[in-house]
């Protein structure tokens, strides 16, 4: 049986539709379920531990997301794709992610600063060359969600986290051809570390470059 999203003790317990939502979310950003392919309602539901509603209420919430699509008398299937769809997300993110960037600089609380601080040391640890695949994705989400979270913004971080998602997507269906991610992690190192030490304007810069180097090195690859 598949073990669903822990759920955070200092947070209230999550309800059956939401841990469906989270784990069937993660199975599609990680490409466990792939692009195009058929979603088995009968199967979450046997590997999940829930029943058939709170699944199908998962679903509801992941075509909003843009994670699945449904067809009448087809069925459900996860989105497709395309180059088309790094172009139309990277177009929002390299708005909105230096704004994150920025807002957390400026205004994020002093245990935020020494948090983002310390993520910034333990990804400066990393051995980014033995790192698997998904350790690599779970790290980058790890950091953007810490950035968007800092920015003290729910709109902003419900909004960033949606299109960080279809962009882990694009990143892990073309992780295999990519080389060179020492670089990348260093970009997350440096961003955390302008935004704990309130530098708003650099940040903001970082973000923004960290965005079209991302385009860029996908583009480069297809």
């Amino acid at each position: 049986m598949t073990v669903l999203p822990d759920e955070q003790e200092s947070s209230p317990p999550l309800s059956l539709s939401e841990r469906a939502y989270q784990a069937i979310q993660d199975k599609l950003i990680m490409l466990e379920i792939p692009p195009m392919a058929p979603i088995d309602e009968v199967a979450l539901v046997e590997s999940l531990g829930v029943g058939r509603t709170p699944v199908r209420e998962a679903l509801k919430r992941l075509e909003v997301d843009r994670l699945v699509v449904s067809y009448a008398r087809r069925g459900t299937f996860a989105t497709a794709v395309d180059i088309t769809d790094l172009a139309y997300i990277s177009d929002i993110r390299v708005q909105l992610e230096p704004l994150a960037a920025r807002r957390a600089a400026e205004d994020a609380s002093t245990a935020t600063r020494e948090e983002l601080a310390a993520l910034a040391d333990a990804t400066e640890r990393l051995d980014v060359p033995e790192l698997s695949r998904e350790e690599l994705m779970r790290w980058d989400m790890r950091v953007h969600r810490a950035i968007y979270h800092a920015a003290g913004n729910p709109h902003l971080e419900d909004t960033l986290v949606r299109y960080d998602n279809l962009a882990t997507r694009i990143f892990c269906l073309f992780l295999d051809r990519m080389h060179d991610f020492v670089s990348h992690v260093e970009e997350h190192a440096g961003l955390l570390r302008t935004i704990a030490d309130g530098e708003a304007d650099v940040a903001a810069r970082k973000a923004r470059q960290h965005v079209q180097g991302f385009e860029k090195a996908i583009r480069s690859v297809i």
